[in-house]
């Protein structure tokens, strides 16, 4: 089967580090857009981050600029999100994703979800001192 698994969520305080994993099994993950999303009690899922099939391309959402990484490692077939600088703003379920149609990645494009085909469970980060 093909599936994704999130892991490296957890609790942090503010200010602190996270750094997330999405490992892939079943095909190939460099071949295909990825995309991190999430999502918080009460508000809409909302894309932080998507990376083009090559790799060359990565966009993020205004609000994690600066602060969040997107990085994959072709040899483990994992991708990573790399978190810093972290707010209780940022608390939320963090999930992978990846389009294997290998859309567009682009700021414009963020949080469209329909397009991926391949999702995993999730991994809760909360911030909080």
């Amino acid at each position: 089967q093909l599936q994704l698994v999130e892991s490296g969520g957890g609790l942090v305080q503010p200010g602190g580090s996270l750094r997330l994993s999405c490992a892939a099994s079943g095909f190939t993950l460099d071949y295909y857009t990825i995309g991190w999303f999430r999502q918080a009690p009460g508000k809409s899922r909302e894309g932080v981050s998507c990376m083009s099939s090559s790799g060359t391309r990565t966009k993020y959402e205004d609000s994690v600029k600066g602060r969040f990484t997107i990085s994959r490692d072709n040899a483990k077939n994992t991708v990573y999100l790399q978190m810093n600088s972290l707010s209780p703003e940022d608390t939320a379920i963090y999930v992978c994703a990846v389009d294997r149609n290998k859309g567009y990645c682009s700021s414009d494009n963020l949080d469209e979800v329909n397009r991926y085909n391949y999702w995993g469970q999730g991994t809760q980060v909360t911030v909080s001192s």
